[in-house]
């Protein structure tokens, strides 16, 4: 068949609404096939349920963007998380505050930060995102907005392994985080991000916390900030990050990964480049904090770094399943 003759039928099946059926596939496959898909999230046990949920959205052609609300949703879900969730342990008044972002292919953004009493800060994220002209909202605005999106007010207690290390930690009201606190259970977990790409080739993020625990009243990490704990350029890479946020806002973590990478860099050499420059500039002891970075680029290539020993996370694709990667990391004994 010539070319003025393929021409002549597509003209025909665009008026007609048909096409042919090899035509037909065509939006469903990025130009690499469906093995670019891909799923990373923070922490592997937390990869296990959370990395679970966003599959099942991406493997049936959903969007990355539905893939990472639903998989972050997981951890905020779980009565027994530590760190993300209304089930996590408080500030230091005994108050659990939640913070989340998100982040679309198309740049859209969307925060919330010391959000309390509300099941999923990361759908509320959404919801700013998508229906105000704001990009992030906090403390009482932010659970105003989320009843008015029709989320409920949930009670304001302390669940039973939260109210157990607020007790202890009022024995003494020593605030003094460890590092990878993460692996100490498998209910135990810092931050969770999670970064896809889709079959139509699209990036989005998400990255959902309580933050540290016992920490001041009021106090905001990197999870809620664009640039920081989430970035995503749709023409280069994603990334997101856990670990000690002041660091990574000191930073500009998460976006310092992307310009890595578009600087030509594999995603692995792009986190252990933002990892170096969190050495180079903080004023505080590296021994005492912990920084983790993971990264997709466009092609679908994945790479994650570490400040410490103890970093892993989670990647699932159409040719591996899920894998438990650990990290690289920066300080050697």
């Amino acid at each position: 068949m010539n070319r003025r003759e393929w021409m002549r039928i597509l003209g025909i099946g665009a008026v007609l609404g048909v096409l042919p059926k090899r035509l037909k596939a065509l939006p469903l496959d990025p130009p690499d096939g469906p093995n670019k898909t891909i799923v990373l999230s923070t922490w592997y046990n937390q990869s296990l349920t959370a990395n679970e949920a966003a599959w099942n959205i991406l493997k049936k052609q959903g969007s990355a963007i539905d893939a990472v609300e639903a998989g972050v949703q997981v951890s905020e879900n779980d009565p027994n998380n530590c760190c993300v969730g209304l089930g996590a342990n408080p500030d230091r008044e005994g108050h659990v505050s939640l913070d989340a972002s998100i982040m679309n292919h198309q740049y859209g953004i969307g925060a919330v930060a010391a959000l309390e009493r509300i099941q999923s800060p990361i759908h509320t994220a959404r919801m700013v995102m998508e229906k105000t002209p704001h990009v992030m909202l906090v403390g009482q605005g932010a659970q105003q907005f989320a009843l008015e999106q029709g989320q409920a007010l949930m009670p304001n207690t302390l669940s039973p392994h939260a109210q157990k290390a607020y007790d202890n930690y009022l024995k003494t009201s020593l605030y003094q985080p460890k590092i990878n606190i993460e692996k100490s259970s498998p209910s135990n977990h810092d931050t969770i991000g999670m970064i896809a790409l889709d079959i139509q080739g699209n990036l989005s993020g998400a990255c959902t916390t309580s933050g540290m625990a016992f920490k001041m009243r009021g106090r905001v990490g990197d999870s809620p900030i664009i640039g920081a704990g989430l970035y995503v350029d749709n023409a280069i890479g994603a990334a997101t990050a856990t670990g000690h946020g002041e660091e990574i806002i000191r930073s500009c973590g998460s976006f310092l990964v992307v310009e890595f990478m578009r600087q030509g860099m594999h995603p692995q050499a792009a986190c252990k480049k933002a990892v170096e420059r969190i050495t180079q500039i903080t004023p505080r002891a590296l021994k005492d904090i912990q920084v983790g970075f993971i990264a997709i680029n466009k092609k679908g290539e994945h790479g994650g770094y570490a400040l410490q020993k103890g970093f892993d996370y989670g990647v699932t694709t159409y040719e591996n399943g899920l894998q438990k990667i650990d990290s690289e990391y920066h300080l050697k004994a």
